[in-house]
């Protein structure tokens, strides 16, 4: 088990944004998030990333009990917004996050022409970030996330604001870190991507309304599409707190 989560809650000030949660996830699996926003996606998956810290509850990561410096150099985190450096060239920021990560001569390089090819981004490489479209910094940020060869990568809203054919590529990318034996959570909000997922759990005012594979859920509620099976558990309309 790559992650396991018991009673986890978190709350800001008097709100609770995270009702008592138990999930886990496996090695190798692509496990997705499905939820409106504000349904608590981000706030868990950054407790999982290591980001934020619970309020209470247990999360067990790779066997280690978090916090832990420890899992946290095996995992690599793709936030909502970029955090990439527009200023500098898509290598420069590349150059930047491999010092973060301790990553130093030639096994750097590597890493960063890798990673490079990895998004399509190797004729883009020494334009500044700033002449980027918006799908370019997407695809650096998934770039940054997998630097240091994690064995887990938390992606939040991964393809927002990128065109379907982009959009499309990234999924195969994320099939083939699958195959490599790389486990996978990625938040979503777009229901044909959350039938890509191997497994799902769907979130509604931040808790878990149900787990199981797009199959299960559709077969559990008698529904054709997952978005009538997120219905049919109760993730309706949501309104903002």
């Amino acid at each position: 088990m790559v992650i396991q989560i018991t009673d986890l809650t978190k709350a800001f000030g008097k709100t609770t944004v995270i009702q008592k949660t138990s999930l886990s996830i496996e090695k190798g699996e692509i496990f997705g998030m499905l939820g409106p926003s504000g349904a608590g996606k981000t706030t868990l998956v950054k407790m999982i990333a290591g980001i934020e810290k619970p309020s209470s509850g247990e999360m067990v990561i790779f066997d280690q009990k978090m916090p832990s410096a420890e899992p946290i150099q095996k995992i690599g985190y793709m936030a909502q917004t970029d955090g990439l450096y527009h200023d500098l060239t898509g290598e420069e920021n590349l150059s930047f996050f491999s010092a973060m990560y301790h990553l130093k001569g030639k096994k750097r390089q590597e890493r960063i022409s890798h990673v490079l090819s990895l998004v399509n981004l190797t004729e883009h490489k020494r334009k500044l970030v700033r002449n980027y479209s918006g799908g370019m910094m997407r695809r650096l940020s998934l770039a940054v996330a997998l630097l240091h060869e994690p064995d887990l990568i938390v992606l939040d809203e991964p393809t927002v604001g990128i065109d379907p054919v982009l959009r499309q590529s990234i999924w195969e990318e994320l099939y083939k870190l699958k195959e490599m034996g790389m486990t996978i959570l990625v938040t979503t909000h777009v229901m044909d991507e959350a039938e890509k997922c191997d497994r799902l759990a769907m979130m509604r005012e931040g808790s878990i309304i149900a787990v199981g594979s797009p199959a299960e859920l559709k077969k559990e509620t008698e529904t054709e599409t997952i978005e009538q099976a997120f219905l049919h558990y109760g993730g309706g309309v949501q309104h903002a707190h």
